[in-house]
């Protein structure tokens, strides 16, 4: 019989695969909780996707910040993922707001507005990744806090900077541009010309300037490793692509309009098991 857990999971898998695969290299009893934080995850990720305007998208994201504030749903019996949160909520004592300002933190994915400072998308990724990694190291530690804050938040911020320029072509072909105006402006970059297609060279420079802000970040995640208990090893796990994606992102000839960093999912699982229980050390 598939469970509420069972259907998180396959959630997980299909729009979250490398988080995934981590929660599968994780201990058996965290698993389903694992499942079910990245599956939550995805589902307030994708809502831009099912939605034709922003409203209706608002309006999916307060259906998940009443959940989680408490407001009574009949349609909770009905959504795997949202009974399978809750169960995770009390068993792992999981703080709320966290999960309500991932919510509110999406928001912005529903609109084009550019994103206005570089502080600001460190914000966000902070509140839709490094909330991600801080819940999972929770649920790790069995509900106790592990004392992770700074080193989920610098590895949020480096893992979602990463993703967000993979996903320049797809973001740039629907207006959309998380590139931050202030580092837009210190280059030059007129934003109509992402939308246009043409790669230049105030691109590429406004590119070379968000790599080294995520390296400066995993910088800072290999400074306070050591104050990572070994139980949340596979929350940090993912960012062990990091590297991988940004030497993709920086290759001779690379077009980042025309083409996605991509590494065979082979070559992902592989380097996610090598790094299995000593993440820090393969960063």
């Amino acid at each position: 019989m598939t469970t509420d857990f069972d259907h998180a999971a396959d959630v997980a898998r299909q729009y979250d695969k490398d988080r995934y695969l981590s929660a599968l290299l994780a201990p058996e009893e965290h698993r389903p909780a694992l499942m079910t934080l990245y599956a939550f995850s995805a589902e307030i990720a994708r809502i831009r996707e099912l939605v034709s305007e922003p409203l209706p998208g608002e309006v999916r994201l307060q259906w998940w910040r009443d959940l989680l504030e408490g407001t009574e749903h009949g349609a909770v019996a009905s959504n795997p993922v949202a009974n399978a949160l809750l169960q995770t909520i009390d068993r792992y004592r999981l703080p709320r707001q966290s999960l309500v300002a991932m919510t509110e933190a999406r928001v912005f994915d529903l609109y084009n507005d550019q994103m206005p400072r570089l502080n600001d998308l460190e914000g966000y990724a902070g509140e839709t990744v490094s909330g991600v990694i801080q819940l999972a190291s929770l649920i790790l530690n069995g509900g106790e806090d592990p004392g992770t804050a700074t080193a989920a938040g610098h590895a949020g911020v480096a893992y979602a900077l990463t993703g967000l320029m993979r996903a320049l072509p797809w973001h740039a072909s629907r207006r959309q541009i998380y590139l931050p105006k202030d580092v837009c402006v210190r280059h030059n970059l007129d934003p109509e010309s992402l939308f246009k297609g043409d790669t230049t060279p105030e691109l590429k420079a406004v590119l070379a300037e968000m790599r080294g802000h995520v390296r400066h970040h995993l910088g800072r995640v290999r400074q306070v490793a050591a104050d990572v208990p070994a139980a949340c090893d596979a929350a940090f796990l993912p960012l062990i692509l990091v590297e991988p994606f940004l030497k993709k992102l920086e290759a001779p000839g690379f077009d980042p309009l025309k083409q996605t960093a991509e590494i065979s999912q082979l070559r992902r699982q592989w380097l996610l098991w090598r790094a299995s229980g000593k993440v820090f050390r393969k960063l």
